[in-house]
């Protein structure tokens, strides 16, 4: 039994038992690929927020009153940049609390459009350097000023599963990577040299973002410190076992032809040595014209059998059409993840599933 000497007083005791728990650091970012990436590094101390619904375009989307409270409340805004979430610049000119355009972090890999796979494996080394020196926070309110960057308005037709509802009826599916020889919509094509946003694609640069974000909830809340640091090993080491087993799987499928409606897996494709063969640009409001149609078949054609993949949620119904009868196999890559709750393991799942996807169609090949 205690002796009285050893009790506390009452009246700190009752503050003990009333105190309340330490609050976790509310995380906000802008689409899903990032909150998996977040969740991890969060895991135990915090459960992070996505603004964007299921199916938004990163690229159109108009905000709700109710997300400008969500902007407002976060601590801590993570988005990809505004060469992906143009709607976001004007929006967070008034946010006060920390916020990082990922674009922007230091020695993170950043593609242009048309430009050729070149990441190696000394790139990888060279980023991991960069994360550990790179965890300066000067760049939080770098909203607006990415000299870099000024083509952003380019990329009106990223996208990211918002009007796939229209995908039933497509319209002008431009090759623009000049496959086709259509692609003249500037406004829903990816122009040579502009940023390649889908930046979240290479797990090297995941990495570096987890870097950051553990670093960030550091700095936020000193209390959850060594949980944010073992959350980022944890989530490291969970990232190489599941590079290496891409890379094993996916190996031996260089050089097998497949087809996107969406030029957003570049950054996967360099990590992994695959390199689409052609691009049917998405538009939702030109019809696509029997010649057009048909220089499309064409490339099908002579690429003899082959794999042509959309995204979810819906199927363009050009893919039927261009398909039919020929040595075509239809899937699906999601460069989202649409389907994964947000807890630490996801990202992994992620890249996983966008391998299996792409492996399970080209090995069939």
């Amino acid at each position: 039994m205690l002796r009285p000497s050893s009790l506390l007083p009452a009246a700190a005791l009752a503050a003990l038992l009333i105190a309340p728990a330490q609050a976790e650091v509310r995380v906000l970012t802008s689409i899903k690929p990032l909150q998996l990436i977040a969740a991890a590094v969060q895991d135990g101390a915090g459960s992070p927020d996505v603004l964007l619904p299921p199916g938004a375009s990163p690229h159109h989307y108009a905000l709700r009153p109710s997300d400008i409270r969500r902007l407002g409340e976060a601590e801590l805004f993570y988005w990809v940049g505004p060469d992906l979430e143009s709607f976001l610049p004007r929006v967070l000119e008034g946010r006060q609390a920390p916020t990082l355009s990922l674009q922007t972090l230091p020695g993170l890999h950043l593609r242009r459009f048309g430009e050729e796979h070149r990441h190696t494996d000394a790139d990888e080394h060279a980023h991991g350097a960069a994360a550990q020196a790179g965890h300066d926070h000067d760049d939080h309110d770098d909203h607006d000023d990415h000299d870099d960057h000024d083509d952003h308005d380019d990329h009106d037709d990223h996208d990211d599963h918002a009007d796939h509802a229209d995908h039933a009826d497509h319209a002008d599916h431009a090759d623009h990577a000049g496959h086709a020889g259509a692609g003249d919509d500037h406004d829903h094509a990816h122009r040579p040299g502009s940023l390649d946003a889908h930046l979240w694609l290479l797990p090297a640069n995941a990495r570096l973002i987890a870097v950051r974000m553990a670093a960030d909830l550091a700095a936020a809340d000193p209390h959850n410190a060594a949980r944010y640091r073992t959350n980022l090993a944890a989530f490291e080491q969970r990232l190489a076992v599941s590079d290496a087993r891409l890379k094993a799987r996916l190996a031996p499928l260089a050089g097998k032809p497949f087809f996107v409606f969406h030029e957003a897996f570049d950054y996967f494709e360099e990590a992994y040595g695959l390199r689409h063969a052609g691009v049917f640009a998405v538009s939702a409001e030109v019809q696509p014209g029997a010649r057009h149609v048909a220089a499309m078949r064409e490339q099908l054609k002579a690429a003899g059998p082959s794999c042509v993949f959309s995204e979810p949620p819906l199927r363009p119904r050009l893919a039927e059409t261009l398909s039919a009868g020929l040595p075509v196999h239809l899937a699906e890559l999601d460069a989202l993840g649409f389907a994964l709750k947000p807890e630490a393991g996801a990202y992994e799942t992620l890249l996983e599933t966008l391998g299996a996807e792409l492996a399970g169609c080209l090995e069939r090949l």
